[in-house]
């Protein structure tokens, strides 16, 4: 069982690494900083697209987390 949820959070350590960096920033960088870039992208800043990437990433930490706590009771 230990190996099982061991592999399982490898697994969820890889895609919440994933979700996390697919967010995008509070600036685009340098050229963020004198206007030329609104960093926005296609979709905008609160659509559909970043709310359900906010979610899968929530979820997939709630996860992780009842993960590493089984895996800390066995």
């Amino acid at each position: 069982m230990e190996a099982i949820l061991s592999g399982v959070q490898v697994i969820l350590c890889v895609v919440l690494i994933v979700l996390i960096l697919l967010h995008s920033g509070k600036d685009t960088g340098l050229s963020g900083a004198f206007g030329v870039g609104t960093g926005a992208g296609p979709f905008g800043g609160g659509s559909l697209v970043e709310r359900n990437l906010n979610r899968w990433t929530v979820a997939f930490a709630l996860i992780f987390v009842a993960n590493v706590i089984a895996l800390l009771k066995i």
